[in-house]
Parts: C-alpha cells; structure tokens; sequence
C-alpha cells in the first residue's frame, strides 16, 4: 500500500512539474531585447522571392565577434579558391587587411599557380581538401565555389560531380551551422536549363533534362540550392545565393571545353575556330572582375538571394568567333562542327534584381575584356604577339 502511495504521488509530483515546465516555455523572460527583435522580424519579413524568413534564430558567430576590447580579423573560408573565380575572389579579398582568407581545394580543376603571390602570406592559408569530407575549422564566412564547371571537367566523372554539389553543400552548411557562419552559394544559369523564357529572371524555374549527360552539373546545382534554403529555413542560417552566367578572364582552364577559352587558344595557335552547330546560339559573357564585385556585394547584403550575375550583353557563337578573329588573329578560319547534347538555344541573364539590390552592373565590354585574357594566355601558352 505505501508503494502505491509513494508511486501516485511520484507520478502527480512529475505531472506537476511538467505542468510548470510547459507554463513557463511559453513565456519569454530569458529573451534578450536582439532575440525578441528577431522574432517579430522573422514573422513579418521575406527573401523577396516569397518566401518567409527563418522563424528559428540564426546561429551565434564566434564570440570574438562580441569584443569590446579586440577586434579580430574576418575569416573567411574559400572552397574551390584555386580555381578560376575563385583565385580572383581571394585578390580582392586579400585587398582588405581585416581578411584573413583560407582556400580548400582539391585541385581538380584549381592550380597552385593561381595563388602563388599568397602562399607564405601571415593572413592566408591553403588547405588541399575535397568538400566531400568534412571540414572542421574556425571561420565567419564562406564563399562556397567548389564544384568542376567547364562540361568537359564535370562530365568526366558526373557521380563525383553529383556528390560535391550535393555532399560537398551538405558539409559546409553543416560547417556554418556549427560556427554560425554566413554561406555564400555559387550556383549557376544551367539551373534554368534550356530556357523557354528570355531572358531569364530569378523567379524562372527552368526547363531542365533530368537524365541527360550535363544533369550532374544542372541538377547538383538546383539541389544544392534546394540545401541552402532548407537549412535557411530550418536552422536560420544566413544564407546568400548567386546565380553565375557564362564569364571569361585570365587564369581560365586553356582547352577547358568552354567556349572563350576555346576560341582564344584556337585563335593563337593558328587552329579553326570550332563553332557548335547551328552557330545561333546565344550567350552573355561577364569579366571575372565584374563578377567578383557582384559576389561581394551579394555576401554583404542583406538579400538571400538567389540573384543573377552576369553580363545582359547576347551574341551568337558565330559573332563571338567573328570578334576573336578580328581582335586575335585574322587569319584563322571558323568552322562549324557538331553539338553537343542538351546544349542551351540561349541564355541572357535578367539582372533587374542585383541592379535594384546590390547596385550592381558589369562595366567591362566584351570587346576590352578579350584582349586582357589573350594577354595571359599567350604568356601560359608561350606564344608571342607579331607586330
């Protein structure tokens, strides 16, 4: 009889306290005048795109953040940084002696010779990871560029590809999660796929092959930003999205299967420049400079994105190998051979939203920018300019 007793007075102790427990959860004296700021925000703002925004707070960043007395430099963390985009990124970044950048890549497609006037440098460090494994660092933002984005690159092992976009996206949300690090997403304009319409806006949700031979590219793309903003959603996290048009500049891949590098390493060799069938095809092409600029202005705004970068100028494939002929080499003839599969009719970035919103617009003419990329292929092809 006393076990019993003791038994329902345990179990109305325990009901008692729950009770309590609940009743208090549901008030919010232990908030602070910044979560209670943030609450009501989150109820009452959006992405622009629609959607709401996160009703969980974000993750807190590194104390050192919070310091009265110091104040530590920013860290911030590159993936894919010996790439392409990515070595130009960590120039400008580097510009600002309250960065301190780190790069993990694979080398895959990147090269140490990208950031050759870094390395040894106190406020840079280089790390040969792959984005697939997990990273456990310290850092306050990451710019998220690793992935192989030339097709002959991506295609040549589209599991690999499939598994960075989508392993590699997953590990570094997990990074910015645990150290509450703002992330920054290059996607990319095959996310619109082979675009019914022109030019394509944000809102587009593309017209995309699902099993075709540049899927590993165009869908890893679509699911990590599909990644991006589930973690946005669910846990807070700061979250930035850029769309990346078609964009040239020095330290590109020579023979990389893309067409500017294509037609200039064509052109200084003396080779036909090779134009894919029916030579009608359109695209835009950004400078590398242009397009940086637009990435850090995306990741200190305050907009998630996703948002186009890219340069509104079209032309045909036909009229871009008229004006590598014409600027390059005059003699070389142009040939039109056969396309490749999935190959885009067109593609023109809408770029209303980053002039409304970051104040961005490219300032590099396609005409100004194709002299200065022949200027650094000739010095890697060694191939001298006749006068």
């Amino acid at each position: 009889m006393n076990i019993q007793l003791f038994g329902v007075i345990s179990i109305t102790l325990f009901l008692l306290l729950l009770r309590s427990f609940h009743h208090n959860t549901l008030h919010f004296p232990s908030l602070n005048h910044q979560e209670i700021e943030f609450a009501m925000a989150a109820n009452s703002s959006s992405n622009g795109n629609g959607e709401q925004a996160p009703s969980k707070q974000p993750p807190l960043p590194s104390p050192l953040r919070f310091s009265k007395f110091f104040q530590s430099n920013m860290r911030i963390l590159v993936t894919g940084g010996a790439g392409f985009i990515g070595s130009h990124l960590v120039d400008r970044l580097m510009e600002n002696e309250k960065n301190e950048v780190i790069v993990a890549d694979n080398f895959f497609t990147g090269s140490k010779d990208n950031l050759k006037k870094w390395i040894g440098h106190p406020r840079f460090e280089l790390i040969r990871h792959d984005v697939t494994e997990p990273l456990l660092i310290e850092v306050d933002q990451i710019y998220h560029l690793a992935c192989p984005a030339s097709p002959i690159f991506y295609k040549y092992n589209p599991v690999k590809t499939i598994k960075t976009n989508v392993i590699g996206t997953l590990n570094m949300l997990g990074l910015a999660k645990r150290v509450g690090a703002r992330i920054l997403l290059t996607s990319t304009s095959e996310v619109y796929g082979d675009p019914l319409v022109h030019p394509q806006p944000e809102s587009y949700w593309g017209n995309v092959n699902p099993i075709g031979v540049r899927s590993c590219y165009d869908e890893g793309k679509r699911v990590a930003e599909t990644l991006m903003f589930d973690y946005h959603r669910q846990h807070g996290l700061e979250i930035r999205i850029a769309r990346i048009f078609n964009t040239y500049g020095p330290r590109m891949n020579i023979d990389d299967g893309r067409v500017v590098s294509n037609f200039i390493a064509q052109a200084l060799r003396g080779e036909s420049l090779t134009v894919q069938s029916p030579g009608t095809q359109t695209r835009s092409f950004c400078y590398v400079s242009d397009l940086v600029d637009g990435l850090i202005r995306l990741m200190g705004g305050s907009d998630t994105g996703p948002i186009n970068l890219g340069n509104p100028g079209e032309f045909t494939m036909l009229e871009l190998a008229e004006t590598v002929k014409e600027l390059i080499n005059p003699n070389v003839e142009i040939k039109i051979v056969e396309n490749t599969p999935d190959d885009p009719r067109q593609r023109k970035p809408d770029i209303s939203k980053a002039k409304a919103l970051l104040d961005w617009e490219p300032q590099v003419k396609l005409r100004d920018g194709l002299p200065l990329m022949e200027e650094d292929f000739r010095l890697r092809l060694g191939v001298g300019k006749n006068i």
